[in-house]
Order: structure tokens, then C-alpha cells, then sequence
């Protein structure tokens, strides 16, 4: 090799190295698993939300009173089916708990089938059983090492809960779903 060879070697393997070092300079080693700067999420007011969605869907609408720690990151509303004006109308809210844990509330005027089609991707899913909080009986859908999806009906309105929760908060969601403000349709 000539000088010339080696000096463009070395200026070939410094710009590499740049361009390695400017991608992962914001990444971090972390062996417990992935970890999330809970201020850089973003927070939404899911109640107020939830207000002025009431207003333009056909059913009535719960406000949660989630737990201390937990906040909503989105809320929004669309048609189950939108290929099918028919099969029905959702509002989704989704959460983390104060643990960074992640739960969706899906409330709905949908048929349980076609709220879980579309909560699916249409793939078939096996019911596991049924679970009670406070006398509302869900259906609970999944494999065993998949989020479960949990399917009841409140007031005439199918109520859907998934997510990456535990059974705990699951649960607290859903009582927190019973003890929440109704809204009336319309407004």
C-alpha cells in the first residue's frame, strides 16, 4: 500500500466512525429492558375530549375516573368498519398507567364480533373466558402470550379493553369505566 492508500483508508474509517457516533449518540444501554422518559409522551385531557366527542356519536359515552398516576395519551373516534358505514362507530381512549403500562378503552355501538375484527386486523382470536368486575361480565379474547382483549356490554354500548396492563389494572380500568361520569347521547 501507498501512503496515499492509507491515508484514504483512515479518512474512509474517521467518517464511519463520525456517522456511527452522531446515530447513537442518543442511545442508551439498558439491560432491565426498554425504558420510557414518561415527560416526553404526550398527555391529552380525555375528558374534555370525551365531552365534545359525545356530542357526535349515536350512543352514550363513559368518562373513567382512572386511577391517581394514570393519563390519557389519545383520544379520538372513527368507524369500526370504514368500508361499512353500518357495522358501527368507536371512540377510543388510550392510557398509561403510573407503571408506564399501556391500556386502550374502545366504547362502541358495534356488535362484539365486528369490535373485535377490527381490534384484530379481522384474525381469528379464541375466547379464553369470561371475567366479572362489579357485575359487568367481559368476555376475555387472546392467546396466552397476547394482550388480551376484553369485550362487555354497559348501558347498550360495548365497551373493549386491551392493552399491556396486568389483570390489576384490567380491572381498575374497568371499574373505573362503571363508576365514571355517563354522558348523555348527544351532548
Amino acid at each position: 500500500m501507498t501512503l496515499r492508500d492509507m491515508l484514504v483508508a483512515i479518512g474512509v474509517l474517521a467518517l464511519v466512525v463520525v456517522v456511527i457516533g452522531g446515530v447513537t449518540r442518543g442511545c442508551t444501554f439498558s439491560p432491565g429492558g426498554p425504558t420510557v422518559d414518561q415527560g416526553a409522551l404526550p398527555v391529552v385531557d380525555a375528558p374534555a375530549e370525551l365531552r365534545d366527542l359525545a356530542r357526535t356519536v349515536p350512543f352514550a359515552l363513559r368518562v373513567p375516573g382512572v386511577p391517581p398516576g394514570w393519563r390519557s395519551n389519545s383520544v379520538g373516534q372513527d368507524r369500526v368498519d370504514p368500508a361499512d358505514e353500518a357495522a358501527g362507530r368507536s371512540v377510543r381512549v388510550g392510557y398509561l398507567t403510573s407503571e408506564g403500562r399501556y391500556l386502550r378503552l374502545v366504547q362502541s355501538d358495534a356488535t362484539e364480533e365486528a369490535l373485535l375484527a377490527a381490534e384484530t386486523g379481522a384474525a381469528a382470536v379464541p375466547a379464553r373466558g369470561t371475567t366479572d368486575v362489579g357485575g359487568l361480565t367481559f368476555v376475555v379474547y387472546g392467546a396466552p402470550d397476547d394482550e388480551p382483549i376484553w369485550i362487555g356490554e354497559l348501558d347498550g354500548v360495548r365497551v373493549l379493553i386491551t392493552g399491556s396492563g396486568t389483570e390489576q389494572d384490567f380491572q381498575a380500568l374497568a371499574g373505573a369505566l362503571l363508576t365514571g361520569e355517563r354522558l348523555p347521547v348527544g351532548g
